[in-house]
């Protein structure tokens, strides 16, 4: 069996190499320059609208209330994919790209978010406009619908079309078993032990696992259950309430830390730069970083927080209730905005002046232990109470991404075998959920990880694929909206679709 797992291990640090460092972030970040060229740069020559649209909207009725039984509003679709995206990966991933990468990897997180927002936007624009309703008359919508109807239809590309959405699909399927369900329920596992259960003898039940293990497992599955077999109304309903509350404690707690630790702000900020193209070694004492390991760090932490450009997101984002395919694209740059420079920068800050990082050779320190490294440092500043706020924030944020995913896989399932296999899908996700507590084997972490860029790679082909549609949508949009011609609004590939949705413009219910 070892012999086994050694060369599946093996196997999967091929592809995962592949997939990530020698094709995935180079499409990644590449899809985002040409959406960000294409569109003029609309996250910084139109930033006061879609600020205006999002964060002033958070406050608009509008954006909160929804009338439709078979979709949430717009702000609900951004808490769950928030919910879904602010996970781990905003804690425990960026404390890693540091610890591996330097401060530097920073620098590439903002980088990769920077162009991210238009890769993300651009997901969302196709993910409204090749949306359709289902049987049960929900929205679904998601990278496989406009491979399929949108690559699809494009002459002497019908077979690919077909076969990326597919493959989009199994992808997601998978992804959502190990990133979105068993890698964060892990985590939250080792930071509630860490935190709570430190000095509990528990009775040993096999290996590392216990019977706290057993118990924080049945917990978690349990109330999982009820928000997840409820559907996406009630994820939805649950991560308007809590995402908000998390983000905010969180970074609350995170500015009290910079404040405090305001005397080394210039430092840390200057190592971000001057470490963003490398670490060289010191005197020989140290071994250094390499620029190569900088950017892919800071890269894919980055994608791994924002999950731009994977195609994840946009299957709730499609549940919306919006009219215009363009507001929905808005909240996709303000949810990688949100995710990425506050929360993860807020990380940042915490673990560079934790002292763990030695800013004037970018290095971390000896016995630095990236998995506890915020949580240490919350705890230097607020005591106890400091790790404990950090395992809760741990449980919120890691647990509120079992819910976005539990929503993402069912839709893949939902492409790929129907309304009624999302049912079992549910019920197999949740029982899942218990293998994340009692799991100790991190080849299953790297496997998911894999998966997780795999679902990347499909997705951006359709993107840049359909690029002269998002322009030609965002070119409408700016026409009627910002500069007030009267022309036909640009909505739904579907003609049905297309002429449902005009009347409900020309109705003013948008």
């Amino acid at each position: 069996m070892e012999q086994f797992l050694n060369g599946l291990s093996a196997v999967n640090d091929v592809i995962n190499t592949f997939v990530w460092v020698q094709v995935g972030l180079v499409l990644l970040i590449g899809v985002g320059v040409i959406m960000t060229i294409l569109t003029g740069f609309f996250q910084v020559t139109h930033i006061k609208h879609w600020m205006k649209k999002t964060v002033g909207g958070v406050f608009d009725k509008a954006s909160r209330k929804n009338k439709d039984k078979g979709s949430v509003s717009q702000f609900q679709a951004l808490c769950t994919a928030l919910a879904a995206t602010i996970g781990t990966g905003n804690i425990a991933g960026v404390s890693a790209a540091i610890v591996l990468g330097g401060p530097g990897a920073v620098f590439w997180m903002w980088v990769a978010a920077f162009f991210g927002m238009m890769t993300n936007f651009s997901e969302n624009v196709l993910g409204i406009f090749y949306r359709r309703k289902n049987k049960e008359g929900e929205w679904s919508g998601g990278a496989m619908y406009y491979l399929k109807d949108g690559l699809g239809k494009i002459e002497g590309y019908e077979k690919i079309g077909g076969v990326l959405a597919v493959l989009f699909s199994l992808f997601a399927i998978l992804a959502s078993f190990g990133i979105g369900n068993m890698g964060q329920v892990n985590k939250i596992t080792a930071n509630l032990k860490s935190a709570f259960f430190a000095n509990v003898n528990a009775p040993v039940l096999y290996g590392d696992i216990n019977v706290v293990n057993l118990v924080i497992g049945i917990v978690l599955m349990v109330l999982g259950g009820i928000i997840i077999i409820g559907g996406l109304q009630r994820i939805a309903a649950v991560a308007e309430r809590v995402v908000p509350f998390m983000a905010i404690i969180y970074v609350v707690g995170a500015l009290v830390i910079f404040i405090m630790h305001i005397n080394v702000v210039p430092a840390m900020f200057a190592a971000i730069f001057r470490f963003a193209f490398g670490v060289k070694a010191v005197g020989g004492a140290a071994t250094g970083i390499m620029i190569k390991t900088v950017i892919t760090q800071g890269c894919k932490r980055g994608v791994f927080s924002n999950e731009a450009g994977l195609g994840s997101s946009v299957m709730v984002h499609s549940n919306s209730n919006v009219v215009e395919p363009i507001k929905q694209g808005l909240w996709g740059i303000f949810e990688v905005f949100a995710d990425t420079f506050v929360v993860c920068t807020m990380t940042a800050v915490v673990v560079l002046s934790s002292g763990a990082i030695d800013l004037s050779t970018g290095l971390a320190v000896e016995g630095v232990d990236d998995a506890t490294l915020v949580a240490t440092a919350f705890g230097n500043v607020f005591g106890s109470f400091g790790q404990g706020f950090v395992a809760i924030a741990m449980l919120l944020f890691a647990f509120t991404t079992v819910l976005g995913w539990s929503h993402y896989g069912s839709k893949a399932v939902e492409y790929l075998f129907g309304i009624k296999g999302t049912k079992i899908y549910r019920v197999i996700f949740v029982l899942m959920i218990i293998s994340g507590s009692l799991m100790t084997s991190s080849l299953a972490w790297d496997i998911s990880d894999t998966f997780n860029g795999l679902m990347m790679i499909p997705n951006l082909i359709g993107v840049i694929s359909l690029s002269p549609v998002v322009v030609r949508i965002l070119r409408n949009y700016i026409a009627r909206r910002i500069k007030g011609e009267d022309i036909e609004p640009v909505l739904s590939f579907d003609p049905e679709t297309q002429k449902e949705q005009a009347a409900r413009i020309r109705a003013g219910e948008e």
